[in-house]
Parts: structure tokens; sequence; C-alpha cells
């Protein structure tokens, strides 16, 4: 298969969904700038979580290039502006008031673009973000920025250490709806030193997301909402005091027999770290299941009868089930065949985690949060067509 992009955005590119091209058929993927086969540019609309082909109308202006769409819709965009920078490729509405998509309109700092290697992580950076940003969209999920909404938004600071002081590193984390991502993250041997230096078996860009949108969600979706007693059911009470629960983590690392109760090490900190674990973990899943849906893949081990819990033909949509048990089935054969695609070329398992029945509990509650969310959601927008 031809190349789908001449724009080099394959540092970053993370599957989900797939897509092709609505002039010539050709297969895309969510990154691409341009189609290789027609030749026609690219644009993701947030709107309908497509990526369309675009004809230009000059003075930066685009139209939809799809023949099949409907001849009244005269829908003209512009590109984000940070696609100058090759880092964005998604789509603003021309009478939007804002220069940014609804990925980057997100971002409150940026590093400095003067320096090469800071625009080379940067790119990194802001492809996990989008990979983020469509998930938080398909979930149907509460999400604007501080600027744009009137409730409590979500921003981003991506920086860099700079310091020449001896002053601390800038640390990944969350603050009252501002995560800040170091972009040493971005880089590969960096993130491995962090990686084995904390004794970590995952560390990823996009993982670093995931985790810290959990903190966000969990001021959303949980604080002085009806879930909360269930949450400390599950999670515990996440009033004990967290500056002292991280240095007792620290001090003295994780409990005895913690994977009975938790999916990593730092999940055992706090309740809020083992949420935003926990968070993370069902985007993992949703997000991974939704690209196995779209490569149509079926899991039947040859030595295995019929019968195997490891047999899974994934034909749903993860976004759509409302039972969680569904999801867990077509989980565990994937992550089976994955980790055994893995180990035959010699590399860790894609997913070297082991999901108890007490984590279980936490997903499933994530989930109805989640389901329930989109509901809610689904029937305001209904509301108001």
């Amino acid at each position: 298969m031809k190349s789908c992009d001449q724009t080099d955005y394959s540092t970053f590119a993370h599957f989900m969904k797939l897509f092709k091209c609505t002039n010539c058929g050709q297969l895309l993927y969510f990154e691409n700038g341009r189609c290789e086969q027609c030749g026609d540019p690219l644009g993701f609309e947030a709107e309908s979580l497509q990526l369309i082909p675009v004809i230009p109308q000059g003075h930066g202006l685009y139209k939809n290039h799809d023949p099949h769409r409907d001849p009244s819709n005269s829908k003209t965009y512009r590109y984000c502006s940070n696609y100058g920078y090759g880092v964005c490729n998604w789509l603003v509405a021309e009478n939007n008031g804002t220069p940014f998509c609804k990925a980057c309109s997100l971002n409150r700092t940026i590093p400095n673009l003067s320096r090469p290697e800071y625009l080379e992580r940067w790119k990194i950076i802001e492809g996990a973000k989008h990979r983020l940003v469509y998930s938080l969209l398909r979930m149907k999920l509460p999400l604007g920025s501080h600027e744009s909404s009137s409730r409590k938004g979500l921003s981003f600071d991506f920086v860099a250490d700079e310091q020449t002081d001896g002053s601390d590193k800038i640390l990944t984390g969350h603050d009252d709806g501002l995560i800040t991502i170091n972009i040493a993250e971005a880089d590969d041997i960096e993130r491995e030193t962090a990686r084995k230096s904390m004794d970590e078996v995952y560390r990823t860009v996009l993982g670093h997301f995931r985790h810290e949108v959990g903190h966000y969600y969990w001021d959303r979706l949980i604080e002085s909402s009806e879930y909360l007693e269930e949450f400390r059911e599950l999670f515990g009470d996440e009033r004990k005091d967290y500056g002292e629960a991280l240095k007792v983590h620290y001090e003295h690392g994780a409990p005895p027999e913690w994977n009975l109760h938790f999916i990593s090490t730092y999940a055992t900190t706090h309740p809020w770290e083992d949420w935003a674990e926990s968070w993370a973990h069902y985007l993992h899943i949703i997000d991974t299941l939704e690209t196995a849906n779209a490569f149509g893949l079926k899991i039947k081990p040859q030595v295995m009868d019929d019968s195997s819990v490891l047999k899974a033909d994934i034909k749903a949509d993860p976004y759509d089930l409302k039972d969680f048990n569904e999801i867990i089935k077509l989980w565990l054969p994937l992550t089976f065949a994955m980790n055994s695609l893995n180990r035959s070329m010699g590399l860790h398992d894609l997913y070297p985690f082991v999901i108890r029945p007490k984590v279980m509990q936490k997903l499933k509650f994530i989930h109805k949060v989640c389901y329930i969310t989109a509901q809610q959601s689904q029937r305001v927008v209904q509301h108001y067509v």
C-alpha cells in the first residue's frame, strides 16, 4: 500500500478507528495531512470525528472534497494555526472565532520553538494529545479550555527544563485543570531512563496524558457527585493527606500483594492515583479495542477449543458497549495475542499487566460513570437539536 502522507507524522502515529479518503477510497492514518492516492490535502473535522479530503478555495480556505456528500453542505474550513508547524491536521470552521482547533485550543504554553529539538518533541507531544482529545470527544465527556468554558476547563503547559541554577526539574502533573507535561518525555532515551529509575513496566507519552487527564475527570465527574461514596468504597478515602501518602510510597514502596488490589505500584500511593492509573488503563483498553474492531480482528488460538476464553471476534465498537464484562471478554484474548506477537519480535509484552477482580471492579465503575455521562450528554444534544 502506498504511503498516505508527505508530511512526516510517523514519529507520533497512533492507531484508533480507521479512516479512508472519501474521494478515492485510500486507507489513511489519523495523522495524515495528504492522501498520496489522489493528492487531496486532508483535515480532521472534530464535529464528525472524520478525516476528510479538502480542496483549496483560496485565501487559506477549504471545502470538503467528498463526492458523496450532501451538495447543500457548503461548509468552509481553514486549518488550525498549528498546522504550519506540522503538529496538527485538524480543521476549524471558517466562522469560528479562534484560530485553533478543539485540541490545540487547550494549549496554554508551548515549548520555545527557536530550539529545533523542542519542535521535534512538541510534534510527539501533540500527536499524543490529539489522540487523547479524539478519545474524549468519542466518549462525549465534558471538554473545554479554561478560556472558553464557564465551568472548570482543561489546559496544557508543554515545557522544558531550562533552569541552570540547580532548580528542581519540571514535573509532569495535574493541578486544578492544568496539565503540565515535561517535553523531555518525548525523548525516547530520557523516557526510558525515567522508566527504569522508577521501576515502571510501562511509560509512554500517551500514557502520561491518559493518567493526568484522569485527575481532571475525577474533579469533573466524581468530586461532589452522587458517585463519590461508591468511589470511596472502591478506591479509598481521598481525604487522606496526599503529600504524606507520596512520602510513604517513595520511602517504603508498594505494600505486599499490591497486585491483588491495584493495577500498578503507583496506584497504591493514594486513592487519587489509584483512580488516575485505573482511568488510564480504561482508555488503553477502549482505544485498543476500537482499533482491533476497525481491523476486523478475530482471535482463535488453534490449540484451544471453541469454548476457550481466549477466543474473540472483535465486531463491536467498545464505545457503544454498556456492559463492561463484554469489553473484558474481548480485551483478554486480544492482549494475549498482542503480547505473543511482541515476544515473537523479541520485545517486552505490549500490555504487561494483570487485571485482578478488585481492579476489574474499579474499571467497571469508571465505565459506568463514563457511559452514563455520555448518555446524558447525548440527551442534552438531542434536546437542543
